[in-house]
């Protein structure tokens, strides 16, 4: 069995907003964050499983604190728990008023990803190097079978959605 550090998964990416990734109210618009996020978190888990993934689920997205144009988002990512073909990758959003230096913790999200080739090896293995990436691996179980049952009450729900055109 393949064991990998979760440093080797980490991804950091920053960005300045400008005017164009905001909304009406001068922040960052948050389909713009959810976007970075998932691409940034793509990366994390290609460089783990050195292979094809596709986002299964973004889930516990946790917007904390807005993120006004002319700060900067920096946004880490890691795997923080395995199974055979999926992985969960955390995200830690840390926005910057680089006027004064402050930093601040806008958003939390986790993500799941599945290997999309069929030949591929199994998912390699975790170890935490650090408290905070220990924390995090902790909760992955429990993370995990909340997933699976918000998925099976998701079917039933799926089931009784309509897709006929609303319009006639």
């Amino acid at each position: 069995m393949t064991i990998k550090k979760v440093s080797d998964s980490r991804v950091v990416q920053t960005h300045l907003i400008m005017p164009g990734d905001g909304n009406r109210h001068n922040t960052l618009y948050g389909g713009n964050l959810m976007r970075m996020i998932d691409n940034v978190s793509a990366i994390s888990f290609t460089r783990h499983t050195r292979s094809l993934g596709a986002t299964a689920s973004m889930d516990v997205l946790n917007f904390i604190k807005p993120l006004p144009v002319s700060n900067s988002v920096c946004i880490e990512t890691i795997v923080s728990g395995v199974g055979k073909r999926s992985a969960e990758i955390f995200a830690k959003v840390i926005g910057e008023d680089l006027a004064t230096g402050e930093r601040y913790l806008a958003a939390t999200a986790f993500l799941t990803f599945v290997v999309v080739d069929e030949n591929a090896p199994d998912i390699p293995q975790l170890e935490a190097e650090t408290e905070e990436e220990r924390y995090i691996m902790e909760g992955y179980a429990e993370r995990r079978k909340k997933r699976s049952e918000d998925r099976m009450a998701d079917r039933e729900f799926q089931e009784n959605i309509s897709i006929e055109f609303p319009w006639g």
